[in-house]
């Protein structure tokens, strides 16, 4: 089987495109929920070489990345590197990425917020959870200083008084 060092430019991993031109230890970076550590570990359990792009992989070994980050208690990974440990409503250790990781955050913050807990309370009232001052930096969206309807009345009042 001759070898042919064509770059594909473009290397589509768990719905994400990734640089061909850049090494894979990098290129797994770009994935949403898959740290430095975790790619290295993905990396390592596979024996690839974490220098060689990811444009010149084969189909193969993409697919065998796509296996280490779906389940990745199967290939021996310790669960501290996972990134959903005791999952609230199962109980089990998993490794979510992309989208998945965005729609549990999303329900985790909605559960806060059905149980009223004290987390719940900041975010619906749009407040800083993780003990900010909350003086200056958090403020966001609602003017401040002057109300313009005051601010008219009183230049009207002021203007009948001469």
């Amino acid at each position: 089987m001759l070898k042919t060092n064509k770059i594909e430019y473009i290397v589509r991993i768990m719905n994400t495109n990734l640089d061909g031109n850049k090494p894979i230890y990098h290129a797994l970076n770009k994935i949403h929920g898959i740290s430095y550590s975790f790619a290295n570990i993905i990396c390592n359990v596979l024996d690839l070489d974490k220098t060689k792009k990811a444009g010149i992989m084969s189909q193969e070994e993409i697919k065998s990345i796509e296996d280490v980050i779906k389940n990745p208690a199967k290939y021996n990974i310790p669960s501290w590197l996972f990134n959903r440990r005791k999952d609230y409503d199962t109980g089990k250790d998993m490794h979510l990425v992309t989208s998945e990781l965005d729609l549990r955050h999303d329900f985790d913050i909605k559960n806060l917020k059905k149980i009223k807990s004290y987390r719940g309370i900041r975010h619906s009232m749009g407040l800083p959870t993780r003990g900010q001052r909350t003086r200056a930096h958090f403020r966001k969206g609602a003017a401040i200083g002057v109300h313009r309807k005051k601010f008219l009345a009183q230049a009207k009042s002021e203007k009948k008084e001469k």
